[in-house]
């Protein structure tokens, strides 16, 4: 039996894995539904309860059906019930999923073994293979855009499945411990068994740090192996797995009880579960939205390193982290695509093959726009970014990272900045014609910058062209910050004080980018945001980010995520995943207009700034 996993499982309902489907008449009708226009949603600001999608069973009469006791708990907790009919049309799920805030996956009969690699080894299976791609398709698309997800019961056991997971088939016949009936015959409301609570676990947090539940069970199956990414937050008293979560890392919890008939008991711990769905998709409708209004722009990607692969079309949701469907997802506006080089021989034939690979580069990148006009183009300036976003397009800036790119002839800046290049990153990990490298290789051949490098910050002044400082030692900063004339970045850049890495800028250098009137745009990078790389996380962003706003100022501080470079961390491995960092800035107490500056506000004033400078 073939072995499915999440980021595979659908391949046979999709070829390439992603759905360029038009919207059908079914998902359109859809908009009546939530009262809302698409230009209604983008321009005005209406609050409203969020919506909450409930995943329908399918009955034997073939129609999609849901116990009242999900959508009465989920109105009684302040949200807003939109049950989600049993469908496979890609195009009406995945609009769905585009205008709710929260998903709960009900209970229900079993998940398919073949989904974990298994055969089935009971008779006690009643599978549904409708439901299977229908709740299936309805987790990829809400897990991709990082929908806050609730599962109950059967919702537990295919989210744990989706991700990597498996399941006991049939408790009574395959668990040893008989200490517990988990098919109940009492009324549903009525609890018959406990199951202890993980201390500080989301869940616990959420029941107000009670150490036992007492819960009802309508199951026969329940998880065996946990999913990667995932842990057990809750153990019925016989050892049966019956709460799993990914917080704080991804929005996800799932139990095997049913909370809601517990609900409609009343039950008012129980109602504290969907009452923290609720929030939570609430934060998430606040991002969307905050993202509807702002301007959120990634200062570094190496995706042109991507372009190399047969087929590659940056249309496409392939493998690579950057693309136009996850910025999409993300609700990410612009992305800067850096035309990298690694640092080669310094002699003149060789340094003029790098100008011919940089050129390379960029000439690639154009060439991916022009392939998808429909859905991208070139962003020279903010004004570009505003008008893209306007027209429902994403921004595509380029960057060159390592001047090493620019061989040994000045003039190639100017002939970059027609090719649209708005910043150069004057090294990478090795010394250079330019400067000197923050990595611990340098052998300091310079001491800051070289005379050839001073002409190229002069140069770069003149052409309007950004600094970037990501990758200079602390020799070359100082420099820098004494000889140009405009403010200058660190495109992706973290700090020391909580990471340290020779690439990470110290506390006064933070201060020292304010007082020039940067920007230090935070890694997303394993290890430049935490010491035990393994254990990266969207967290240690966050406080990467809170730490350079507290010393630098919030005026100075972004995000260059340095994806398909060697960016990603637990809880954002993506552009898909970039709205997550508005949702964790959001319940930290950050501003929408901090935010804004966050997101691209900081970045955009730096380009301006440059710009209108520029005398060539």
């Amino acid at each position: 039996m073939k072995k499915f996993l999440f980021s595979t499982i659908l391949c046979s309902l999709f070829a390439s894995g992603s759905i360029n489907a038009q919207e059908s008449n079914d998902a359109l009708s859809l908009k009546k539904i939530f009262h809302v226009t698409d230009s209604a949603a983008t321009n005005h600001r209406t609050y409203h309860a969020p919506y909450i999608g409930v995943s329908a069973s399918y009955s034997n009469n073939n129609a999609s059906r849901i116990a009242t006791a999900y959508t009465e708990s989920i109105v009684k907790a302040g949200g807003i019930p939109i049950i989600i009919p049993v469908t496979t049309d890609a195009a009406t799920l995945l609009d769905i999923v585009k205008r709710i805030d929260g998903l709960v996956l009900s209970g229900g009969g079993d998940v398919n073994p073949a989904y974990y690699n298994e055969e089935p080894n009971t008779e006690t299976l009643d599978t549904d293979t409708l439901r299977d791609e229908y709740e299936l398709m309805l987790l990829k698309f809400a897990t991709d855009r990082n929908v806050p997800v609730l599962g109950i019961c059967r919702g537990e056991q295919l989210i744990n499945v989706a991700f990597g997971g498996t399941l006991i088939q049939d408790i009574p016949s395959q668990y040893e411990n008989k200490s517990i009936k988990h098919s109940q015959t009492e009324a549903r409301e009525i609890g018959t068994h406990y199951v202890s609570v993980a201390p500080g676990s989301q869940l616990a947090t959420i029941v107000d740090d009670r150490t036992e539940l007492f819960v009802n069970s309508f199951h026969h199956q329940a998880v065996k192996d946990v999913a990667p990414g995932f842990k057990a937050v809750a153990t019925a008293t016989d050892g049966v797995i019956e709460g799993i979560e990914a917080y704080p890392n991804r929005p996800i919890l799932a139990i095997q009880w049913h909370p809601e008939a517990h609900v409609m008991g009343g039950d008012k711990t129980m109602l504290e579960i969907f009452k923290f769905m609720v929030k939570e998709a609430n934060i998430y409708r606040q991002a969307k939205e905050i993202h509807q209004r702002i301007l959120s722009v990634d200062t570094h990607t190496d995706t042109p390193l991507e372009f190399k692969k047969t087929g590659f079309n940056i249309a496409n949701r392939d493998t690579n982290q950057v693309n136009l469907p996850k910025m999409e997802e993300g609700k990410l506006d612009g992305v800067y695509m850096a035309a990298y080089i690694r640092q080669g021989e310094r002699d003149k034939a060789s340094s003029q093959k790098a100008v011919d690979y940089i050129t390379g580069l960029i000439e690639g990148v154009h060439k991916q726009v022009g392939m998808n006009k429909d859905k991208c183009d070139i962003a020279y300036t903010k004004d570009d970014l505003i008008r893209l976003k306007g027209e429902g397009k994403k921004a595509v800036f380029i960057g060159v990272e390592n001047g090493y790119g620019i061989g040994k002839d000045i003039s190639n800046l100017a002939r970059y900045k027609k090719m649209g290049v708005g910043y150069m990153t004057l090294c990478h990990n090795k010394d250079n014609d330019i400067c000197d490298t923050s990595n611990a290789a340098s052998t300091q051949e310079w001491k800051g910058l070289s005379p050839f490098g001073e002409d190229v910050i002069r140069e770069m002044n003149s052409l309007g062209m950004i600094i970037d400082l990501s990758h200079s030692g602390e020799s070359t900063f100082w420099d820098v910050i004494k000889l140009s004339s405009q403010p200058v970045v660190a495109t992706h850049s973290s700090a020391r004080a909580l990471c340290n890495k020779d690439r990470n800028l110290t506390d006064d250098q933070l201060r020292a980018i304010a007082k020039n009137g940067g920007v230090v745009q935070v890694a997303i990078v394993d290890m430049f945001v935490n010491k035990d790389p393994k254990k990266a996380s969207l967290t240690d962003v966050i406080d990467h980010i809170d730490h350079i706003a507290k010393v630098a100022g919030i005026d100075h501080v972004g995000i260059g995520s340095d994806f398909d470079g060697g960016g990603g961390v637990i809880g954002c491995s993506g552009a898909n995943d970039l709205i997550n960092i508005t949702v964790k800035l959001i319940e930290k107490g950050y501003s929408e207009d901090d935010i804004a500056k966050i997101w691209g506000g900081n970045y955009l004033r730096v380009l301006d700034k440059v710009q209108s400078s520029a005398t060539k």
